[in-house]
């Protein structure tokens, strides 16, 4: 999830602290989060409700009378568990297995598949999906759910009185959403109820990406009577759900407690119920010690648990994702309004060095916007390379004319006031060594390093972040992030043309000439420089053998459900 989402979505920035440890959301885009790696542990602080509990051992009579074991993971706190809120991926690590709505992605090829809606029609013009509803979804109350639920829930997520930071980037296509959330109109009239189980949405024009979109969580159906009966805390209190798994606990710090849902519709059935460990400490001392199953692997420890020799290395998992880390570039604070000052920041960054010397290759580096393994993404679209003297001619040439001309510089990164990532630090010292520029280090914890990213205008000069994609499609990335109207883009960037790009890619159905208009948009947007790409998501994680159907995706989707234990 820019603020957002994203994502939903794991996207691998290259500093600090693992923000989502599971890999991850969030947001949607995609999946937006910021993901560092250097040490395995979380610093988001959210106001949550409290309450008083033991601690997990891992027994199944503690965790869940009805499965068939205890899966224990290390968790982040959530900033929301609000589906129409989720804009970053550890809350929608959560949230998709709480929730559930008409569509979903299938985990291993990342196909859109049908989820409480058993099928849909898309009419000929490609603007009105008509989607038929499963007869036997129920919330976890035992309620059924139906179409007006859905029309509830998109409408409630329009709600300007909602205020969520993703309804206008995920529904904004359905015709009357963008009206309600400006308060223009009363109910969405892109949403209609054709019967108990018949469900039309009329989009504003053609987009392929569409179906896509409703797999991220703003989609998601809620139950009416708890949202306006449980107050501002409804959904960590008692979310009621559709999803494969129900919230049994949440105590703020120190866990997070799903059971599986005796009601879910889908298939498989969850078997096991998961307590995630919010608390601090090593995950990877609490894994050797077998107080968790499963744990993400940081900088320390990646030396020694891709040896052979090291008897973790069997319980090694290696993947990719679908993920950006990134600097951001302000381009509406001095001195990153001038273009060549920010290209001048991206030529004085080694970026193969950070990559796989700093981080010893815990990351991909980057060179542009889309990852490998994401539709359209092309290894010869590539972002300014290295080059020293060619960073100090360009800062010789922008409107400054040297460093000592720049006005004071800070990059803003997530953390708690630890110690600053020693990428942050290299990346730093590089700008010193090669363009004589000093720029301090601001931590801000994560929950607020969010909220003040959705500010209008983002008072960020410089910021450390990454995006994970919500779907698999490159208007996730280049559209959410970079359109001059969109409110994900918090780099205050806009260019007409890559804006015209973006909006005939957007409503063409020829997909190779859709690629290649948002090939040539991406080309644009790494010249200007509005970021400076640093990181393609790369994962490990360590897995008891124990664990069976544990499934790492790309991008953030319902996994949990497939996971059995076999002692």
């Amino acid at each position: 999830m820019n603020n957002s989402n994203r994502t939903l979505a794991i996207v691998l920035a290259l500093g600090g602290v693992v923000v989502t440890l599971f890999l991850c959301v969030l947001l949607i885009g995609g999946a937006f989060y910021f993901f560092q790696r250097e040490t395995v542990e979380d610093t988001r602080t959210p106001a949550v409700k409290e309450s008083q509990s033991q601690p997990e051992t891992g027994t199944k009579d503690q965790a869940s009378g009805s499965s068939e074991g205890v899966l224990r993971l290390p968790g982040g706190e959530p900033p929301t568990l609000d589906p129409a809120l989720t804009s970053d991926a550890t809350s929608a690590e959560y949230i998709v297995e709480l929730f559930s709505g008409l569509v979903t992605i299938a985990p291993d090829d990342l196909s859109v598949q049908p989820d409480i809606a058993k099928s849909w029609e898309i009419s000929d013009d490609g603007t009105v999906y008509t989607f038929y509803l499963r007869e036997d979804v129920t919330f976890a109350n035992g309620r059924p759910v139906t179409a007006d639920d859905f029309k509830y829930s998109f409408e409630r997520a329009c709600d300007p009185r909602t205020q969520s930071p993703v309804a206008d980037t995920y529904l904004g296509d359905i015709v009357g959403c963008r009206e309600k959330l400006r308060g223009q109109a009363d109910d969405v009239r892109g949403v209609r109820v054709i019967d108990d189980y018949t469900l039309e949405l009329t989009i504003d024009e053609p987009k392929v990406y569409f179906l896509a979109k409703l797999t991220y969580p703003t989609a998601f159906v809620v139950d009416r009577e708890t949202v306006e009966n449980g107050g501002r805390t409804w959904a960590s209190d008692n979310p009621n759900g559709t999803g494969p798994f129900v919230l049994k606990e949440y105590t703020f710090g120190e866990r997070l407690v799903l059971e599986p849902n005796p009601r879910y519709y889908g298939d498989p059935k969850p078997a096991v119920s998961v307590v995630y460990l919010l608390s601090g400490g090593s995950a990877m001392t609490m894994y050797e010690t077998d107080e968790l199953d499963a744990v993400p692997v940081g900088l320390a420890d990646i030396a020694r648990v891709q040896d052979p020799a090291d008897p973790l290395n069997k319980e090694l998992v290696t993947f990719n994702t679908l993920s950006l880390g990134y600097v951001g570039l302000n381009n509406a604070q001095p001195p990153f309004d001038d273009p060549k000052v920010r290209q001048a920041f991206a030529q004085a960054v080694n970026v193969d060095a950070l990559a796989n010397v700093v981080m010893e290759g815990l990351v991909e580096p980057a060179h542009s916007i889309l990852p490998p393994g994401m539709p359209g993404y092309n290894p010869d679209v590539r972002a300014y390379e290295y080059d020293p003297e060619a960073a100090k001619r360009a800062l010789a040439e922008s409107s400054y004319g040297s460093a000592e001309n720049l006005p004071d510089i800070t990059l803003h990164i997530s953390g708690a006031g630890g110690a600053v990532p020693r990428s942050v630090e290299a990346m730093v010292d590089m700008w010193q060594q090669n363009l004589g520029i000093q720029v301090a280090i601001e931590q801000t914890e994560w929950a607020t390093f969010l909220f003040d990213l959705q500010r209008d205008p983002n008072p960020y000069q410089m910021f450390n972040l990454g995006w994970i994609a919500d779907y698999p499609d490159p208007q996730n990335f280049l559209e959410i992030l970079f359109a001059c109207d969109s409110l994900d883009n918090h780099f205050g960037y806009c260019n007409p043309q890559v804006d015209e790009l973006l909006k005939e890619a957007a409503v063409e159905r020829d997909e190779t000439r859709r690629l290649d208009l948002y090939q040539q948009a991406e080309a644009l947007i790494l010249q200007d420089a509005p970021l400076i790409p640093l990181s393609y998501g790369k994962e490990y994680w360590l897995v008891k053998p124990w664990v069976k159907g544990l499934r790492f995706s790309p991008t953030i989707v319902p996994r949990l459900k497939y996971v059995r234990i076999e002692r």
